[in-house]
């Protein structure tokens, strides 16, 4: 099991985790709660981290949370469906729930 990276707060480290998930690599998030305890510990040991079961996985996991801290750049879509116009980080449209195509 390696540490992948710490996370400013839990829901931040439960959204990596679940994203290491779904791409298939068997992620854990620890440390919690430490975020109570802060100061009597280091801020930055009481940050939430997330984890990979296997070490194989680790460099996988690391590009991949690199890429989820990228934002989205390019241009906006119409939804073909109903013609609600979103930006380019979503693959399905709000209104219709039509997807990107």
């Amino acid at each position: 099991m390696r540490r992948v990276d710490s996370a400013p707060n839990l829901v931040l480290a439960t959204l990596w985790a679940d994203a290491l998930s779904a791409a298939g690599i068997e992620a854990r998030v620890f440390s919690r709660y430490l975020s109570s305890i802060a100061g009597e510990i280091p801020p930055s040991e009481a940050e939430p981290t997330v984890w990979v079961l296997d070490d194989a996985d680790l460099e996988r996991a690391r590009a991949l949370l690199l890429e989820l801290r990228r934002p989205l750049r390019g241009p906006g879509w119409n939804c073909r469906e109903c013609g609600e116009h979103h930006g380019p980080q979503f693959a399905q449209c709000w209104k219709c729930g039509a997807g990107r195509g």
